[in-house]
Order: C-alpha cells, then sequence, then structure tokens
C-alpha cells in the first residue's frame, strides 16, 4: 500500500523535489553558509515526513473502508467515505445516480415479472376448466379413440401442472411442509397417477418396497418423481422401468434409449433437450432441471446414469444434512 501510495504522489513529490533544488541553488549563488542551508533542508523534510505519515494512514484508511463494503456496494453507497474535495463530491454523486437508476430498473423488471407470473398463474387456472370438462366428456368412452385422447388429456393436464410449479418455484411463493414420509406410499400415488401412460406406452412397472421415512415436502418429492417417471415412459415405450431403494437413495432405471455422453453434463441445464429432445420435438427441457431446482429446496440431490441405447438410472439422495445447534 505505501508503494501505490507514492506512486499516486509521484508528481507533487518531483515538483517538491526540483523546488528544493532551486531553492538551494539560489541560497548557494548569495553565499549562504551550507550548514545553514542544510538544517533549513532538514527541517523541511522531517517536516514533510510527518504530514505524509499522517496523510499516508488516512489515505489507507479511506482505501480499507471501501474495500470492506466491496459487493455490497449497492445496499451501502451511504458508508462511502465522506468526500474531501470537489472531484471526489462528483464522483460521489455520479455512484448515487447511477445507483437510482439501478434501483428504478430493477424496480420495473420485478413489477413487469409480477404481472407476467401473475397472468401466467391465472391462465394456468383458467385453462384447468376446460380440461376437467373434456376429461368428463371422455369419462365413459371406452373405445380405443377415446382411450387415446384419454392419455393425450392427461399429459396436457400434467403439463398445465408442470408449467404451475415452475411459476411457483421461481416465485418464491412454494408452501413447504417438510415432514416424515412413508416413501412408499409416495411412490405408489405417483404410479397410480402415471398408470394411463405405462398402460398406453406397454410400459412394465417394477415397484420394490423400500420401507423408507424420509423428511421431505410429498406434494414437491412426489413432483420429482413423477417426472422422471414421465421420462422413463416417454423414452422408453414397450420397456421396463425399475424403483428401488439402496440406503437412502431412491433409483428409478429404464431401459430405454438413454442418453449420449455429450448430452450428461447438461441434461439438468433448463432448456437442453439434447439429441433425444431433438428426435422428440414435444421436449421442452424444463422437467429435469425444475426437479434439480426442487431437490435443492428440499435439501436433496439428484443424479443420472446412462448409456446411448441402455436405458437410464435416475438417483435421488434423499438423506438431508445433518444441522448443527450453536
Amino acid at each position: 500500500m505505501l508503494w501505490d501510495y507514492v506512486k499516486c504522489r509521484w508528481k507533487p513529490l518531483a515538483l517538491l523535489a526540483v523546488c528544493t533544488g532551486v531553492f538551494a541553488w539560489v541560497l548557494s549563488l548569495y553565499r549562504f553558509p551550507v550548514e545553514a542551508v542544510g538544517y533549513a533542508g532538514l527541517l523541511c523534510l522531517i517536516f514533510l515526513l510527518i504530514c505524509g505519515t499522517v496523510e499516508f494512514f488516512r489515505w489507507r484508511g479511506r482505501v480499507r473502508d471501501l474495500q470492506s463494503i466491496a459487493g455490497q456496494a449497492a445496499l451501502l453507497l451511504n458508508l462511502l467515505p465522506t468526500p474531501r474535495d470537489m472531484e471526489e463530491a462528483a464522483y460521489h454523486e455520479l455512484l448515487l445516480e447511477l445507483d437510482g437508476d439501478r434501483r428504478n430498473a430493477v424496480s420495473a423488471l420485478d413489477a413487469q415479472l409480477r404481472e407476467n407470473v401473475d397472468y401466467y398463474t391465472m391462465w394456468v387456472h383458467q385453462i384447468k376448466t376446460p380440461i376437467a370438462a373434456m376429461g368428463l366428456i371422455l369419462q365413459g368412452d371406452e373405445s380405443e379413440r377415446g382411450r387415446a385422447l384419454s392419455v393425450e388429456l392427461f399429459r396436457v393436464e400434467r403439463y398445465v401442472e408442470l408449467v404451475l410449479s415452475y411459476l411457483r418455484l421461481g416465485g418464491g411463493s412454494t408452501d413447504y411442509m417438510i415432514r416424515n414420509l412413508d416413501l412408499d406410499s409416495v411412490l405408489r400415488q405417483a404410479a397410480r397417477k402415471y398408470a394411463p401412460l405405462f398402460i398406453r406406452g406397454k410400459v412394465s412397472l417394477e415397484l420394490r418396497e423400500t420401507g423408507l421415512k424420509v423428511l421431505s415436502d410429498e406434494k414437491w418429492l412426489q413432483l420429482v418423481i413423477e417426472q422422471v417417471l414421465s421420462n422413463a415412459v416417454k423414452y422408453a415405450p414397450g420397456g421396463h422401468v425399475t424403483v428401488w431403494a439402496e440406503g437412502e437413495c431412491l433409483h428409478i432405471r429404464d431401459d430405454g434409449a438413454g442418453i449420449s455422453a455429450e448430452d450428461m453434463p447438461r441434461i439438468f441445464e433448463r432448456g437442453f433437450t439434447g439429441y433425444n429432445g431433438r428426435m422428440d420435438k414435444r421436449a421442452t427441457g424444463i422437467g429435469l432441471y425444475l426437479s434439480r431446482e426442487i431437490c435443492k429446496k428440499l435439501g436433496h440431490t439428484i443424479e443420472a446414469a446412462s448409456e446411448l441405447g441402455r436405458g437410464t438410472c435416475i438417483t435421488i439422495r434423499l438423506a438431508r444434512p445433518r444441522l448443527e445447534v450453536e
């Protein structure tokens, strides 16, 4: 810091050295005693060192104050050091003006985001009415065409629920109810809900008893399991899906198309569909991303292992980190 301080003030120091030289040269022309000139110079040097030392410590304190609020200046602009001159005051006013513009832009963006979320939330709730009506109309139709339409309507309903869950998760209004759950009960509910897709896709399901009690939120955990089952049915038509647990890890494996090695690192990214998504035009790249975000908020983790042409195994680690009471 001392070297930076000297570098910032080399011009005044150089000017002072030049003035001192001129002063000594003029005094030598008038044949002043060398001792008197040297004594005067020594007093000036001592005074310069004292003033420079005081100024250096003041400068260092201001630098440390600025470093202490680095990274949170947007919230702590009022803690900036008081300007010492007109130049610093001008910079201070410019920072305040920029911060005001930033706050106004953020407020406008937040308002627009809330408006969009409110609109799409209202749309999702409104679209549920015609979906329910169509479900009632198709309820008594046992023909092949009626069953096919019922399955497609079921998919539409699941997509609508996925959109609503996505909006709730991003809006920070998720209603978590963390409690001890019977994992087998959650798995059976998800399997019953997706039974039409398994039947339509001729996919067999092997659901092994886990006997696990997990600390989680039933609604959101079931949503994650349903999304994994939905992907398994989609990419393993006519195949087999196995669900089992090892320790506190839930595994869901299918023998479907699998995922290519180059796609594996990105399958949990938002909007990424990969090779399989390009083959299936209905893929959105939202399901696994949403599953990962839900697992983060629940304290779980989700992983995938796959080989192209040999199926995929999704692992949900349900163990939660231990909390230490201080």
